[in-house]
């Protein structure tokens, strides 16, 4: 077989693997004389022409339909209380969605110009530039070059794979033409512009804004816009905050490219060319202002929407805390902290839990000492023993019954109760009884023995009942020694329940939630206070009488703040750990010290004498501008 045989069979074999269309293409060119020009219109003909019969053969591809419909993942963002943001959250696409008209023309221009100047001219495919990719394509046996106009990049990111294949661009092609008829030019610029990657995690044009150069997409100038532009085919490669002067060298081409279209002048191509950047700060995977807030907010946001709608749903959160109100709160903890260790307390962990009686906002929370060292929010996720602090709900349902009061009496001595397979005798804190007593004077003075005495005359499926109306959801038995603190609680469940009572009976659930909308401004979510009486306002107002004795001549004495304040220490057995939660009218907060290994404390170590200042210290900060307000006297309400 001659050479000329040989080659002539190779050549119909290669002819015969590719796609018909192509096949067809080289025919026809052929009789042209093989001509560029011949075969770029033959090739925009086929493609113009024959789509439609080409959709026929792609009846399999996605309905692009759905886009009407279509909402984008988009990032949520938490404010504090004022408005100032907090926090970020997002899955893989960081992303905030923008309208068209609130993105600048610069911006727009650009981004046609580099990489569809036709794109308000055809209807999907744009004849000339597949001309163009085909030959190269043809030539090259592989796609290396893609002819693609923005509709066509906008179906690839929304619906196919990015594999480099033939049919994958036909396909394109086809979804990009059905796209055009549905939507408008501008409909999808806008989805275009909003859904593309623009580097760094960031996705759209409004976060890209932000990320690159501190700056929403509305004011975005010529020089910023066409470096954005510039980053589109590899946003990484491009990006200024890897390789400056290589953006510059695309924001150049960008700009050259605008000045041939005659998009803008040369004049103002060189004043955009050398135009200082001020750069901003990649904004994905940020920590947050507020960490700790931060958390709990997710946690409730999760239980709400679910884990998706909050990482996609671009939702707009205000919490109810104020930035300068938490970090006086972490200062608070943290000097604390260093207190303590100079004492000789050495304690591992701090942590605080504040919450307004008038309308159940958390106002601040602190998990630990150091965020960086433990990310464990111990406010709201450790249950640790609140011992003492725990009786005020034993003694509250004993008045809710109408047969006890403040004055009624109670024997502080020896009593022991079958529990469960033995026998139980509770103590008092450093031993001894002090007999007949009123329950003002035991409460006062922190007796343990005349507690689990009410406790089991009450019941204490009652008392567990009183903690389930103040949002004590940590799990509960009805053992002997439940009154005094023998479950886990958390310091904001129990900074809730005594705001409950600070509020005579008023009711809310705590949350760290004020308001949730959609990125369009929707209402999701309004914790609007919604108060409901839960407790009896005269046992209620009878336990602010009492507890204020705590703090004036009790064992709360170091929390004494110059103003009416009502409060309870705890201390557990082997001082693990030790809490003063109190209030008053206007704020009730929780403070607890301990280890997170159970270790303990040291002898000696109350609550009365090392939480409670911390505690103290706090309120006097926060209550700096705050009017005096007193307590209601039990006499203004009526006894069950």
């Amino acid at each position: 077989m001659s050479s000329s045989t040989i080659q002539q069979k190779q050549d119909r074999e290669r002819e015969s693997s590719l796609p018909p269309i192509f096949r067809f293409v080289q025919g026809v060119a052929q009789v042209t004389g093989g001509t560029i020009l011949g075969i770029t219109m033959l090739t925009s003909s086929v493609v113009a022409g024959g789509l439609v019969g080409l959709a026929t053969s792609f009846r399999n591809l996605p309905d692009v339909r759905v886009l009407r419909g279509y909402v984008p993942t988009e990032t949520t963002y938490v404010y504090d209380v004022k408005g100032k943001p907090l926090a970020s959250l997002h899955g893989e696409a960081n992303r905030e969605v923008v309208k068209l008209e609130d993105i600048n023309p610069n911006l727009k221009r650009a981004v046609i110009a580099m990489e569809d100047s036709h794109f308000y001219l055809h209807h999907g495919v744009n004849p000339n530039s597949v001309g163009r990719a085909f030959l190269a394509n043809w030539k090259n046996k592989s796609v290396v070059e893609g002819g693609s106009t923005l509709t066509m990049q906008l179906v690839k990111n929304l619906f196919l794979n990015r594999e480099r294949k033939f049919s994958r661009k036909v396909a394109e092609a086809v979804m990009a033409v059905r796209l055009e008829q549905i939507f408008t030019k501008d409909q999808i610029l806008e989805m275009y512009l909003n859904q593309i990657y623009w580097g760094h995690n960031t996705y759209g044009i409004q976060t890209a804004a932000e990320s690159y150069f501190n700056k929403p997409a509305s004011k975005l100038s010529l020089a910023e816009s066409a470096m954005l532009a510039g980053l589109i085919q590899s946003p990484e490669e491009y990006s200024p905050f890897v390789n400056y002067e290589l953006a510059k060298g695309r924001q150049s081409l960008v700009l050259k490219r605008m000045v041939e279209l005659g998009w803008i002048k040369e004049s103002e191509r060189k004043a955009a060319l050398a135009k200082p950047l001020h750069l901003g700060k990649i904004t994905s995977w940020q920590t947050s202002e507020l960490p700790y807030i931060t958390e709990a907010v997710v946690a409730e946001l999760n239980e709400r929407f679910g884990r998706d709608a909050v990482l996609k749903g671009g939702m707009r959160v205000q919490t109810t805390v104020d930035y300068n109100f938490q970090r006086m709160a972490e200062e608070t903890v943290t000097n604390a902290h260093r207190r303590l260790r100079s004492w000789g307390v050495y304690a591992d962990q701090v942590a605080l839990a504040a919450v307004d009686p008038r309308t159940h906002f958390v106002k601040a929370l602190v998990g630990g000492v150091n965020y960086d060292k433990s990310q464990f929010n111990r406010a709201i996720q450790s249950r640790r023993q609140p011992g003492s602090a725990f009786k005020p709900f034993v003694y509250y349902a004993a008045f809710a019954t109408g047969k006890y009061g403040p004055e009624s009496t109670v024997v502080d001595g020896p009593v022991s109760y079958r529990d469960g397979s033995g026998w139980y005798s509770p103590k008092n804190y450093g031993g001894g009884y002090a007999g007949a007593m009123s329950i003002r004077t035991a409460l006062v003075q922190s007796r343990n023995v005349p507690a689990v005495k009410i406790g089991r005359v009450v019941g204490l499926d009652k008392v567990i009942e009183v903690c389930r109306t103040l949002g004590i959801k940590s799990p509960m038995e009805p053992v002997t020694s439940l009154p005094l603190g023998a479950i886990g609680v958390t310091p904001l469940e129990m900074a809730g329940a005594y705001s409950t009572f600070a509020s005579n009976g008023w009711h809310s659930d705590p949350t760290i939630i004020a308001r949730v909308t959609d990125s369009q401004g929707n209402v999701l979510l309004d914790n609007t206070p919604q108060p409901r009486l839960v407790l009896d306002p005269w046992a209620a107002a009878s336990m602010n009488s009492v507890l204020q004795g705590v703090v004036t001549g009790g064992t709360g004495t170091k929390a004494q703040i110059g103003r009416p304040a009502a409060g309870k220490t705890g201390t557990t057995s082997s001082e693990r750990d030790v809490w003063f939660v109190g209030y008053v009218p206007q704020l009730a907060t929780a403070v607890w010290i301990g280890n997170d290994n159970y270790r303990p404390l040291g002898g000696g170590i109350t609550g009365g004498g090392y939480a409670a200042p911390i505690w103290g210290s706090f309120m006097s900060k926060a209550l700096k501008d705050q009017p005096v307000q007193y307590f209601t006297s039990p006499s203004k309400f009526k006894r069950p």
